[in-house]
């Protein structure tokens, strides 16, 4: 049987403004993943994705806050510790995060290997700097980098070396677990292709145990991906394989972000996009039922009122609906 690197079970965190209110963006969301798997998370901007991937690293400065539920990675509880604890016993080592716009993350003014001596000296402060130069120097050579790029600044390198230097930075120690953060959503197709390789290399040669992929393109995560959680104001609406959450969603919002996204192998002339109607709700003030309500077509006066739970069906599927599957499945084929 598989081991599970992350456990999370009914994880909610909140922002809270400077008026006081209270922004819940994860609201009880659990998720489980086995050593060796990747999981894709996708959702429009706002849905939470990035904050539950703040969140999983056990890491809370204000205004993001810590509420309730447990993150359990390599058999570990990392809820609830303090800021320095986490800091120099789990991030970079348990858990690894990539941030968004992260060409941008590197300090101009030092060179690329100081930021891996601090990586390195944050869990282990008596770390021989030239000990650390050769493993920082032997990885970029396993990851294809030329090692001639420890000794440069980040403003000399291109947009997408910069990305790959900061994924080797990150996952230095070997993390059980990477957190993505739409790691190629400022590269060209060709960066692209190369930042998805070098992660799938890294999984394979097992420098990361597990690894969590945001971004908002369903279909790019089809290639990316073992499992798919689809998330929406906050709340999971639909869990599957890659396959089954590309090419058969049951969720009306994972659907619907199919449908509004351009997949070059169907052509372009006969299948248009579809926008989702409206936008997503606002979370000082969740609504009472069904939070994708308002905007879904095929929505009841009752859904506006009465909140779906979780439902689990298949195989390590599930999905928030008040409408069974077959029923879902029965309107999507009268329309296609």
């Amino acid at each position: 049987m598989a081991k599970n690197m992350l456990e999370v079970k009914g994880l909610t965190t909140k922002y809270v403004t400077r008026f006081h209110e209270d922004v819940y963006a994860v609201d009880h969301v659990s998720l489980t993943i086995e050593e060796g798997k990747s999981l894709g998370i996708a959702g429009e901007s706002g849905c939470g994705k990035s904050t539950l991937a703040l969140s999983l690293m056990g890491y809370y400065f204000a205004p993001l806050h810590y509420m309730s539920g447990d993150i359990i990675v390599d058999g570990k509880n990392i809820s609830g510790l303090d800021p320095d604890t986490v800091r120099k016993t789990v991030l970079g080592s348990d858990v690894a995060y990539i941030p968004q716009a992260a060409m941008n993350a590197l300090n101009p003014t030092r060179k690329i290997s100081d930021f891996i001596v601090d990586v390195i000296r944050a869990h282990d402060p008596k770390s021989n700097k030239n000990d650390i130069r050769d493993m920082a120097r032997k990885r970029f050579e396993e990851l294809h980098l030329p090692d001639e790029a420890l000794d440069k600044y980040a403003v000399e390198l291109s947009g997408g070396m910069k990305q790959r230097v900061v994924i080797a930075i990150s996952t230095i120690l070997s993390p059980k677990v990477l957190i993505a953060d739409e790691p190629s959503s400022a590269l060209d197709v060709t960066s692209q292709k190369v930042v998805i390789k070098m992660l799938r290399e890294m999984m394979e040669k097992g420098f990361i145990k597990s690894m969590i992929f945001i971004t908002h393109e369903l279909p790019l995560l089809y290639n990316v991906t073992d499992d798919i959680m689809v998330m929406y104001a906050g709340q999971i609406v639909e869990k599957g394989t890659a396959k089954e959450m590309v090419f058969d969603p049951v969720h009306p919002y994972s659907r619907g972000l199919m449908h509004s996204i351009l997949v070059p192998e169907d052509g372009t002339r006969d299948n248009k996009l579809i926008a989702i109607p409206g936008t997503p709700p606002n979370l000082k003030n969740p609504p009472q039922g069904c939070r994708f309500a308002e905007r879904c077509k095929y929505a009841q006066p009752s859904c506006k009122f009465s909140a779906p739970p979780l439902i689990e069906f298949g195989e390590g599927r599930s999905y928030r609906c008040a409408y069974s599957v077959e029923h879902l499945k029965e309107v999507y084929a009268s329309e296609d």
